[in-house]
């Protein structure tokens, strides 16, 4: 009798420690990933400043992150700096730098950032504004993808073969029919304010949540983890919001910057080129005034309120499909933007601070409230995210990882954050250190800016001017040519 009760309990015990070491065993399901991104988003939101702006569902995102303080784009554009940092290089070596040019026409071979999660056994998923509009690229989704727009990519196909390629399209945009303020329709178009009705149920930002969320509810049982990439087109111009954001805020109180100006233009002893003299996106060829500059403000701070609310929705579905332990939460601009420093109402060109810096936040499960000055690049997300995941380094990167300073954010990290603009025939370059901030359109002072941060975080005072600092100068000039630059030059 022992030996029959003794024999079952043996069995069952042996079948628990064998059940435990298979447990063991077993591959722990991978990350899924939630990539957010805003459009034209400065970083005066809740997590960056109690006075600005008010976003509530991405201070509730910081407060489980890391905040990055200092983080950059490639380039001050959509298209340019969305190539950038979805493929991991530079635009000077990916050949996008302007609007018009997609990728793919040129670097057929480049593999994006959705693209290598697919081939490595997630699904992709695209809902809004991730690359530029009407030059998605549909094979780097599983669902949610959608064709370039033919007259885009055959054009960009012609311009690219040159490396003229964006004087040939800013020629084409001259060449374009303008109204009586010598706008073209689609600029008129954009600079105006816009009230709509009840929850904004109908723009484009709240069915991009709406999908979003679908397609978590579709995937969130599935076999394969998700990298589910959700692009917000606000705040871009024009300012869009329901009246209720617009009622957030009393128009008295917006502030005005210490540098403001009626119309765009560099301060003495900066750049000429440093700002465009017509603005691209607000106050198109007409000059604001203080009360005028206040109204556009509030407006993109109510549109900023209107986006945080539509990411809100997708956080909470998240919440609802209990996916928040095994979800990596990122959240970002593409580029800086202007209002209104130094007359600028828009990013076009800019190699200011405003122009490169953007907020960016990173929530992995089980993180607390973080933050960390170290620089980095909007294209390190790609290598970063790859690591975190699990899955090979990738190759042909220009990024380096930040998972060291999402572990530890006083760990030092020593890679500037570098940029380009090509504007007027001529190339400006940026690159960012933890203390200076060097801009160069052409040799010599009056072509060059240099700034010391955070000393002087507005950037008001251009030091390349000084005999004092021609040593810092040299320095930053060898770093500049540490930026690759592929492009053909005839």
């Amino acid at each position: 009798m022992i030996k029959k009760v003794a024999y079952p309990l043996l069995l069952l015990a042996g079948l628990s420690v064998m059940t435990s070491v298979a447990q063991q065993r077993a591959p722990k399901k991978k990350y899924n990933v939630l990539f957010l991104i805003s459009d034209d988003l400065r970083p005066e939101i809740g997590p960056y400043t109690s006075a600005g702006i008010k976003t509530p569902n991405i201070d509730k995102i910081a407060a489980r992150g890391m905040r990055f303080d200092n983080a950059y784009a490639q380039y001050p554009v959509c298209n340019p700096s969305r190539s950038s940092f979805l493929t991991g290089r530079y635009p000077t070596q990916d050949g996008v730098m302007d609007n018009n040019t997609y990728f793919r026409r040129i670097h057929p071979e480049y593999v994006t950032l959705p693209q290598y999660f697919m081939n490595n056994g997630y699904v992709s998923l695209r809902s809004g504004k991730i690359f530029h509009g009407g030059i998605d690229d549909q094979v780097s989704w599983t669902e949610g993808g959608e064709p370039t727009n033919p007259r885009i990519t055959e054009r960009s196909n012609r311009d690219t073969q040159s490396p003229n390629a964006g004087n040939a399209n800013r020629a084409r945009a001259a060449a374009a029919p303008k109204n009586a303020y010598g706008q073209s329709p689609s600029a008129a178009a954009s600079d105006r304010i816009i009230v709509l009705d009840g929850d904004g149920e109908t723009h484009g930002d709240y069915i991009t949540a709406t999908k979003g969320i679908e397609l978590m509810d579709k995937y969130k049982d599935g076999d394969k983890p998700f990298f589910l990439a959700v692009g917000f087109v606000k705040p871009h111009s024009p300012p869009t919001a329901p009246k209720k954001f617009f009622d957030m805020y009393d128009l008295n109180k917006i502030p005005l910057p210490v540098d403001y100006a009626t119309d765009p233009k560099a301060p003495p002893g900066f750049p000429p080129i440093s700002i465009a003299t017509t603005n691209s996106d607000l106050f198109i060829g007409r000059p604001s005034t203080p009360e005028s500059a206040r109204e556009m403000k509030r407006a993109y701070w109510a549109s900023t309120s209107f986006m945080d609310e539509q990411l809100g929705r997708v956080m909470d579905a998240l919440k609802r499909n209990k996916l928040e332990d095994n979800t990596i939460v990122v959240f970002f601009g593409d580029h800086g933007y202007h209002l209104g420093e130094k007359g600028k109402w828009s990013k076009g060109y800019s190699l200011y601070e405003l122009g490169l810096r953007v907020p960016l936040i990173v929530a992995l499960p089980g993180a607390k409230a973080q933050h960390t000055t170290q620089i980095v690049s909007l294209f390190d997300l790609y290598p970063t995210l790859a690591e975190l995941c699990g899955l090979p380094k990738p190759e042909g990167q220009e990024g380096h990882s930040f998972v060291a300073q999402l572990k530890n954010p006083k760990a030092n990290r020593d890679f500037p954050s570098y940029a380009v603009v090509d504007y007027k025939g001529k190339t400006g370059k940026s690159v960012r250190t933890k203390r200076w901030h060097y801009v160069e359109w052409t040799e010599g002072k009056d072509g060059m800016m240099l700034f010391e941060h955070p000393k002087d975080s507005l950037e008001l005072k251009n030091l390349a001017t000084d005999p004092a600092y021609d040593k810092t100068i040299q320095e930053m000039k060898g770093l500049l040519k540490l930026m690759p630059d592929t492009r053909k030059v005839n």
